[in-house]
């Protein structure tokens, strides 16, 4: 029991090392790769978590909810290195930018952001945050805690569902999550949800589902699976989809 509790602690530190930029003990990890996937959605708790405390003090503070959700975004981007916008971009730019599967490969690996890049990322960071400043007005300024944890799920299920389109890359090499880890990750992120919003929270996870199967199903017509990029767009997308939801309900 004592050994398996170890394990999962580690596979919570491996999942803050690889998707946040948030400084950790230097103790050394062995790598288990998709092994410890289950524990991405709570990578979410510490990013949201801290997007919850500066949305909350700037409110305290007096500032319009406006400002406090353009801080929490700000403070989430910074915890991440803004790797899943990245993807967002890489991932518009490769799927329209492209007439081939090959193409949209090249287009995605490409760094530099064409027009459906920018336009994706300045439209689902809008919708981000008018959604989250609505949620924020009828003080639900906990609330991209739960976001935050649902929607790093789709990333483990696009994983288990989709073969990687690229055969190389991050994606490829932590290797593709079984069953089990999929819905394992899926209950942490519906747990969390109902915990912290309550019934609203199947209405949060159903949208952010909603939203990362239509991604995947484009992805897979588009270039035959996944990749890090549409992962990362999974993320942002996913979040998008939840504060919308959140933001009808709450808002």
């Amino acid at each position: 029991m004592k050994e398996r509790l170890s394990q999962r602690l580690a596979d919570v530190q491996l999942a803050l090392a690889l998707l946040t930029r948030l400084p950790l003990p230097g103790r050394a990890l062995p790598d288990r790769g998709a092994g410890a996937a289950w524990a991405w959605p709570l990578a979410g708790i510490a990013v949201g978590g801290l997007a919850a405390l500066v949305a909350g003090t700037a409110q305290a503070l007096g500032l319009p909810a406006g400002i406090a959700a353009a801080l929490a975004l700000g403070g989430q981007a910074l915890a991440t290195g803004a790797m899943h916008e990245d993807g967002l971009a890489d991932t518009a730019d490769g799927l329209w930018g492209g007439w081939t599967r090959e193409r949209r490969l090249e287009i995605m690996k490409d760094s530099r952001s064409g027009s459906y890049g920018v336009a994706a990322l300045v439209l689902v960071t809008l919708l981000r945050w008018t959604a989250l400043a609505a949620v924020l007005e009828a003080g639900g300024w906990a609330l991209p805690l739960a976001v935050a944890v649902l929607s790093r799920v789709p990333m483990v299920v696009l994983m288990a569902w989709l073969p990687n389109a690229r055969g190389a890359g991050l994606s490829q090499s932590l290797g593709r999550p079984d069953l089990r880890q999929a819905l394992t990750a899926a209950g942490v992120g519906l747990g969390v949800a109902l915990a912290v919003a309550g019934g609203p929270g199947l209405a949060m996870a159903g949208a952010a589902g909603a939203a990362a199967l239509a991604l995947g199903l484009v992805a897979r017509a588009k270039i035959g699976g996944q990749t890090g990029d549409i992962l990362g767009a999974s993320q942002q997308l996913s979040e998008a989809a939840a504060l919308v939801a959140a933001a009808a309900l709450i808002g």
